[in-house]
């Protein structure tokens, strides 16, 4: 549709309507004034006419030839404007003020003669060949005792009375162009003076449609319009309101998605995203801004939401289930939907809250590994106490070298049993934040800790002739609990020791560089395979149960070592190659 400016719509109506008039009032002046100038005439016509009469009476009484003299007369003295013809009752030409009346034709025919002779007066507008232009006649008989004897008749050129027309029509014409000129103007403000303040109302509706709710429309002067800005001003305000409030609503309602641990997705209908929160784009793994107005199937590649997302988008109640997502690191997910409805009731979409159950599964999983574990290492000594004390109660006590070895082992299994009773009493303190709270840290020089460590350590070394050697500058200092850092180390050299073949060496290096100190123990054993390092510090886990039940292990010395790097603050970590030996390495942050 084409569109033009109010002012363009405005103007021209005034312009064409003032146009319309000027030509309308031209024509009708223009008719007027011929009709009236024509009547006029005529009126004069028969008025000089009259006049005349009384001395064409008396020529024809006296000297009809004189007639045509006295007509030429009275031609002369109207300066030629008018023409005077006397014709007589059997249509001749007695005289006329213009040509020699006997070479004029019988003018019985005239209409205007015919109608003079008949009804005292006779009037007509015709082309007269004899002058060759437009005429006006008018005619009136001449009598004398009531018989009329011959007819007067005058005329009038009909051009020169259009020339004077024309030139009252070109006056009119140039008044109304000057008319039309002031009209012109004057529309032309009066439509400014509408369409300025629509302009304006237009460009500070663009204001609020902007959202610059603080500026107002002015007063037009008109009452329409100053009820249009009325009406303006206060749609603004109540927009800026309810937009103050649907922006607090919706931020308060993105910061309590964004601050929830859960992740929140939101989908239409059709299954489109149309929100989603920081905690589910971190949990799938996706870019919030670019999942936006995509379907669940483009953005998520796994079958167990996808389905979950369509049935709840399905179903009338809520639903809740878990979704697993494998790979490398397998996460679980715990999710709730729930079906939107507008306004109208109708299905909007679903909401679905997802929650990371991955550390809880996995703590699960470790306390099912744990409870198992424990039960095994408590039970494997168990067994053995109990089976060989049954076997001295049933006789065994008459040999005195079988009851020596049956007490031998059942003392060494109720040693063992009582070393894993320690070392889990030790992660349990290790592991409650009260007792966490009571130990305190000192700086100590590291070199007479470690130097202890070894010392602790001296005897298993020496059963397999390995040598522990040491390397600390005597002044490296460190914030330490020198009693657990000096449990942490022995595990380590025991460890090492116990791995390592007969004769080895087993090395403690301490090194020390941008604050933080570390201190390595190792070995030339065995070593460890790749998949086995990120769980050897679990509790009970072994790479070889056989082997390390062989050798006297509870399975919970490396997990001591971590829990006490933790409680300093650091970490423990390992290097290991199968067959060239492991390292492992005791990080202390930084003094504070």
């Amino acid at each position: 549709m084409f569109r033009t400016r109010l002012i363009w719509q405005l103007f021209p109506s005034f312009l064409v309507v003032t146009l319309v008039a000027v030509v309308a009032v031209t024509a009708y002046f223009s008719h007027a004034f011929r009709t009236f100038h024509r009547d006029q005439s005529r009126e004069e016509l028969r008025t000089l006419a009259a006049a005349t009469a009384p001395q064409i009476v008396r020529a024809l009484e006296e000297d009809p030839g004189r007639i045509d003299a006295l007509c030429k007369g009275l031609g002369q003295s109207a300066s030629g404007r008018l023409r005077f013809t006397v014709v007589a009752g059997d249509g001749r030409v007695l005289g006329d003020s213009q040509e020699d009346p006997s070479h004029m034709k019988n003018h019985s025919d005239r209409w205007e003669i015919q109608a003079a002779f008949r009804s005292g007066y006779g009037e007509s507008i015709r082309f007269s060949p004899t002058l060759g232009s437009e005429m006006l006649y008018v005619a009136i008989p001449v009598e004398k005792n009531s018989s009329p004897r011959a007819v007067v008749r005058l005329a009038i050129s009909a051009t020169i009375m259009d020339r004077a027309i024309a030139a009252m029509r070109a006056h009119i014409l140039w008044a109304g162009l000057v008319i039309v000129v002031c009209v012109a103007m004057l529309s032309l403000l009066i439509s400014r003076s509408i369409s300025q303040p629509v302009v304006s109302m237009r460009r500070i509706a663009q204001s609020f449609a902007r959202g610059q709710f603080n500026v107002r429309v002015p007063a037009a002067g008109a009452t329409e319009l100053d009820d249009l800005a009325k009406a303006l001003n206060e749609m603004a305000t109540q927009l800026g309101d309810r937009i103050v409030t649907i922006t607090r609503h919706r931020n308060e309602l993105e910061t309590v998605l964004s601050s929830m641990i859960e992740g929140v997705l939101a989908v239409d209908a059709g299954g489109r995203i149309v929100s989603i929160n920081r905690a589910a784009a971190q949990l799938l793994n996706i870019d919030s801004a670019k999942a936006q107005d995509r379907t669940v199937e483009e953005v998520v590649r796994n079958v167990g939401l996808q389905q979950f997302v369509r049935e709840t988008l399905v179903s009338d109640k809520p639903a809740e289930g878990d979704v697993s997502f494998p790979g490398d690191g397998e996460r679980f997910f715990h999710v709730q939907g729930a079906r939107l409805v507008d306004p109208r009731g109708e299905r909007a979409g679903a909401v679905i809250v997802m929650s990371d159950m991955t550390r809880i599964h996995r703590l699960e999983n470790l306390r099912r590994d744990f409870v198992a574990n424990v039960s095994h290492e408590l039970k494997t000594p168990v067994t053995s106490i109990q089976g060989f004390a049954e076997a001295l109660q049933e006789g065994g006590l008459a040999d005195p070298e079988q009851t020596r070895r049956y007490v031998s082992i059942i003392s060494k299994h109720a040693q063992r049993l009582n070393a894993i009773i320690d070392d889990l009493l030790s992660l349990s303190r290790l592991e409650d934040g009260s007792d966490r709270r009571a130990i305190t840290f000192e700086y100590h020089r590291l070199e007479g800790v470690l130097k202890a460590a070894i010392e602790l350590s001296a005897v298993k070394a020496e059963q397999k002739q390995i040598t522990v050697t040491l390397q600390c500058d005597d002044d490296i200092e460190a914030k330490i609990n020198a009693p657990l850092l000096e449990q942490a180390i022995v595990n380590l050299i025991d460890n090492a020791v116990k791995y390592s073949d007969p004769g080895a060496a087993v090395e403690v290096r301490v090194n020390q560089q941008g604050g933080q100190t570390t201190i390595n123990v190792k070995d030339v054993g065995c070593g460890i395979a790749a998949e086995h390092l990120s769980r050897i510090f679990e509790r009970f886990y072994v790479v070889d149960k056989s082997r390390s039940r062989k050798l006297g292990g509870t399975g919970l010395g490396l997990a001591i070592v971590k829990h006490i790097a933790q409680v300093h603050g650091g970490h423990v970590t390992v290097e290991s190659t199968p067959g060239k030996g492991s390292t492992f390495a005791f990080h202390l942050p930084p003094a504070k």
